[in-house]
């Protein structure tokens, strides 16, 4: 996501930083800079040509010229630029007195089905609200279905199929369903079309006027680029949209539809898609985007993120273990575990600042979620005995765990190699008289795997 623009913008903001001084033409030049990377980035000229002049009206002046730091300043008035380009401020959803109605429109293929999932399963859980999920599309063969079954999944409640009905007469059933059963939010999936079509828009435009949504959301997927930008324009002139759902934001290294959306439209993004499962639905913050896209990192969603997959209790009585310098290959496999949850080692540095500039090195040291897979496949290969004690491990046992586990003698070595090195650090740990006494003398070395 936004790999591209983050590389040359980091690239330009470091040459920056390093001047002493900027001059006008200095200013003008990194301008320039600015606009081909955004445009490589597949972001609309329009927007170009307004995020540049913006920019050089705020960075050509005493501000900079006469600041102690020229470069950060400019740095700092291309972010808070960003963070305007892409909204302000975090936009939630408006749901009012239940049922609220979301109604979910886009093209076919955009992710809209699985969205409308994923959306209901955050409603559901984060906002603490019952909610109920229909399709009103009995175009597409088994759409339907789907949805339905991504609603077991998500464990939200989901308007039973009749056969014979139109989109109107399912719209009918499921508000009245909805407020029979005393929820408060219903989501409608409506029909998707290859592209945007006079029947399609006449048939949202009759749900819409039906259902008296609180939300109009559209989905778009970003990998279309401009694409999508012209299909949100369509929609909100015919049916009026509120928000915007942009999905396989984490396929896309260029980004540029996200940073045109909002300026095209006018209407805000209100969550993005970042991977297939269902719990890969993030609220949008313009703010960290920005910082994401200036590879300023984005601790606070890190943050979030551990707290959700954390389990208190366990992290309790892992503490307790580590306090008392105990540390097995089963307490190894659950931090591997909580690791993957929060997206993998890349996962977790993409989010940290500076990371950007090493992200080939990032991706050469193989920090994926494959590794932690076969790491606790390693793991799991071995008896209760083994994992309490792995100093046992010898030749042949290694052997057999290799060949269980589907990995070689070397990943094996690996892995309890890393093993000793946490034991070894929990040991100095003790001997320094806790955690306070071992700051300054630094992890050991290779503890992340090669």
């Amino acid at each position: 996501m936004f790999e591209n623009l983050t590389t040359r913008l980091g690239n330009l903001f470091d040459r920056l930083r390093r001047r002493g001084a900027l001059t006008e033409a200095d200013v003008d030049a990194a301008l320039r800079e600015i606009r081909v990377a955004l445009l490589e980035a597949d972001v609309a000229l329009p927007v170009v040509r307004d995020f540049v002049q913006s920019v050089r009206e705020r960075a050509v002046g005493h501000e900079v010229v006469r600041s102690v730091t020229p470069g950060q300043m400019v740095v700092k008035i291309v972010h808070d630029r960003l963070v305007e380009l892409l909204g302000g401020a975090h936009a939630e959803l408006r749901l009012g007195s239940p049922p609220a109605v979301v109604l979910m429109v886009g093209l076919q293929g955009s992710g809209k089905t699985t969205t409308t999932a994923k959306l209901a399963r955050f409603v559901q859980q984060k906002l603490r609200r019952r909610v109920l999920v229909a399709s009103l599309d009995v175009r597409r063969p088994a759409a339907r279905e789907q949805l339905a079954t991504l609603a077991r999944q998500a464990e939200v409640a989901s308007l039973p199929i009749l056969e014979g009905e139109d989109a109107l007469l399912i719209a009918r059933r499921a508000l009245d369903a909805a407020r029979r059963g005393g929820f408060d939010v219903l989501f409608l999936d409506t029909a998707g079309r290859l592209h945007v079509d006079e029947e399609l828009m006449a048939e949202l435009v009759a749900v819409r006027d039906l259902a008296r949504p609180a939300e109009i959301l559209l989905v778009a997927d970003a990998l279309t680029g401009q694409d999508a930008v012209n299909v949100a324009r369509t929609f909100d002139e015919r049916v009026g949209i509120t928000g915007i759902v942009l999905t396989r934001l984490d396929g896309d290294a260029r980004g540029g539809a996200a940073l045109s959306m909002r300026a095209v439209t006018g209407k805000p993004i209100k969550f993005v898609g970042v991977g297939e499962k269902l719990e890969a639905l993030q609220p949008f913050h313009p703010e960290r985007m920005a910082a994401r896209i200036l590879d300023m990192g984005d601790v606070v969603s890190l943050v979030e993120k551990a707290a959700e997959v954390v389990d208190r209790e366990q992290a309790e009585k892992m503490a307790r273990k580590l306090a008392k310098g105990r540390f097995d290959l089963s307490d190894l496999k659950s931090q591997l575990e909580q690791m993957r949850r929060m997206g993998g080692m890349g996962g977790i540095l993409a989010q940290l600042p500076g990371m950007g500039k090493i992200r080939q090195q990032l991706a050469e040291a193989k920090l994926d979620e494959k590794m932690i897979i076969r790491q606790c496949a390693i793991i799991d290969s071995m008896t209760p005995e083994e994992r309490r004690h792995p100093e046992i491990i010898h030749a042949s046992r290694k052997r057999r765990i290799a060949r269980g586990s589907g990995t070689t003698v070397q990943d094996v070595n690996r892995l309890l190699k890393q093993h000793r090195q946490l034991q070894d650090m929990l040991k100095r740990v003790q001997k320094a008289g806790g955690l306070k006494g071992l700051l300054g003398r630094g992890l050991p070395p290779g503890l992340l795997p090669r």
